[in-house]
């Protein structure tokens, strides 16, 4: 049975993914920051274990960390999936705002990933998949600080990909497009119409879609995959 980290696991993508590996037969960690009840629903549904952290703080995910090992031993599959938006003109981004969109989006899964490659450089096997966006790819307006902290993730998996294959671990990134998950549930139906109307396969993609990728991309068959960043957009950037 592998163990297998899922950051930002309680809702949406993260919540597809912690139900796709605990069906593969997996045993999976899935860390979250502030929904217990979305944590607990989660871990109802599917059997993954629940573990509250902030991964913006080092301390918090090295304790974290501390807690599988001593339970549950050596961690074989790092998704960092955390992740948080921020609509904003660019003139009103706050050092605040940019502080805690590269605390969550970045830092976070350095930290994470950090806190758990000892175990798969001692195995000489691992995967680390990293959930980027599109706009780290193409940017996007009005959210520069977020395409700027996708983008960093994205150079984060390439230059992790480069040192960590003598070691036999594949580093990968996905870059989901507009997918149906509860933050643009929030959009009434014009904006939605007007925004599948932007993509080549003309609807939103599903949390399920973005899950499947993952569990193909950690699993054997993708052994001599790494380094690359794999978009699932409908067709919008290509």
């Amino acid at each position: 049975m592998r163990n297998v980290v899922i950051t930002g696991g309680s809702r949406g993508i993260g919540a597809a993914m912690a139900k796709a590996f605990c069906e593969n037969g997996d045993r999976v960690f899935i860390i979250y920051e502030k929904n217990d009840t979305a944590a607990k629903s989660v871990a109802e549904s599917c059997g993954a274990i629940p573990l509250k952290a902030d991964i913006n703080s080092k301390t918090a995910v090295d304790a974290i960390s501390g807690e599988i090992h001593a339970k549950y031993g050596k961690v074989d599959v790092v998704i960092n999936n955390a992740g948080i938006s921020q609509i904003k003109l660019f003139s009103d981004i706050t050092e605040e705002d940019l502080s805690r969109m590269f605390g969550v989006n970045m830092y976070g899964a350095f930290y994470v990933t950090q806190a758990f490659l000892p175990d798969m450089i001692n195995k000489k096997s691992g995967k680390i998949i990293n959930i980027s966006s599109m706009w780290g790819e193409v940017g996007a307006s009005c959210e520069v600080h977020y395409s700027a902290s996708k983008s960093a993730l994205i150079g984060f998996t390439k230059a992790l990909a480069k040192e960590l294959a003598p070691s036999g671990i594949c580093v990968n990134c996905i870059t989901p497009g507009v997918i149906d998950t509860e933050m643009n549930a929030e959009l009434d139906e014009e904006a939605k119409e007007e925004l599948i109307a932007e993509i080549p396969l003309m609807r939103m993609g599903k949390t399920e879609e973005v899950a499947n990728l993952a569990l193909f991309l950690a699993s054997s068959q993708a052994d001599y995959i790494t380094g690359q960043v794999i978009g699932i957009s409908g067709g919008m950037v290509i």
